[in-house]
């Protein structure tokens, strides 16, 4: 059972989110902070009475734009504490998913919070907590049956990371990629998930299974391409709900695969 904070600086949100993680049966209790300094005074209480107190928590769930110290902030100063709660970020931004990565957050939520969505943040956090006290209580086995090995090929899933649980998501699920730096953004059309891969090795590796680069930041399956546009000389493509543009260095190529697929080809 998971002991909650939940921290946001818009009350009709942070009402709703308790809301929510109160009517989920894996949570014994939820408490919500107003802003970073209520959020640092109440885990300051709960590492004061340690992991079994009255005040004690197992997972935060951040939003990331506020007054003061953003959530961001808050993550980093966390990352030091000997034994901090897990972090959830919850935010109506996408920008900030590289530094969440980098900072092991358990999970990304997106606003607006969706009950199901939530409910596999809490999923995650549940996991955690079980990983991370069996590896307390000396249970490496536990913690390993929650972990797939790293190791382990296999060429119709990619490992996706966060928090330090492996889960392995099928490729033919996959619609796009999109290129953040060395990181790349798989995209299911369900979910969209960080992985520490630069988009030219997916490339490389994918070509075979029919993803095709379509501009320097998308590599998309060509079968998932619902719609090509063109508009005064200029080419898109539609992949479920996106839009995306397709480079004149890669149009070419992309319209005959278009055409051999078409063909049967």
């Amino acid at each position: 059972m998971l002991r909650v904070l939940a921290v946001e600086d818009e009350a009709p949100q942070l009402e709703e989110l308790l809301y929510l993680l109160r009517a989920d049966p894996r949570v014994s209790r939820a408490e919500g902070a107003s802003d970073s300094t209520e959020a640092l005074r109440r885990i300051g209480l709960a590492v004061d009475g340690g992991p079994d107190g009255e005040s004690a928590i197992d997972v935060i769930f951040l939003d990331i734009n506020m007054p003061g110290l953003s959530g961001l902030d808050m993550a980093r100063l966390l990352s030091g504490f000997a034994a901090p709660p897990l972090v959830v970020f919850v935010t109506a931004h996408e920008d900030f998913a590289v530094q969440a990565f980098d900072l092991e957050a358990v999970d990304y939520v997106l606003k607006p919070v969706h009950k199901a969505r939530l409910a596999e943040a809490v999923r995650r956090a549940v996991e955690q907590v079980a990983a991370r006290d069996g590896r307390g209580k000396g249970g490496a086995a536990t913690a390993q049956r929650l972990m797939p090995a790293a190791g382990v090929g296999d060429p119709d899933h990619i490992p996706v990371e966060l928090g330090g649980v492996t889960r392995f998501i099928p490729i033919d699920d996959i619609l796009y990629a999109e290129a953040h730096g060395d990181y790349a953004r798989l995209y299911t059309g369900r979910d969209v998930h960080l992985v520490r891969i630069p988009l030219s090795t997916l490339e490389e590796q994918w070509r075979p299974r029919g993803f095709v680069r379509v501009h320097r930041s998308h590599l998309v399956a060509l079968g998932r391409i619902d719609e090509l546009r063109l508009d005064r000389g200029s080419m898109s493509i539609r992949v479920g709900t996106a839009v995306l543009s397709v480079s004149r260095r890669h149009a070419g190529e992309l319209r005959e695969l278009l055409l051999r697929q078409a063909k049967g080809g």
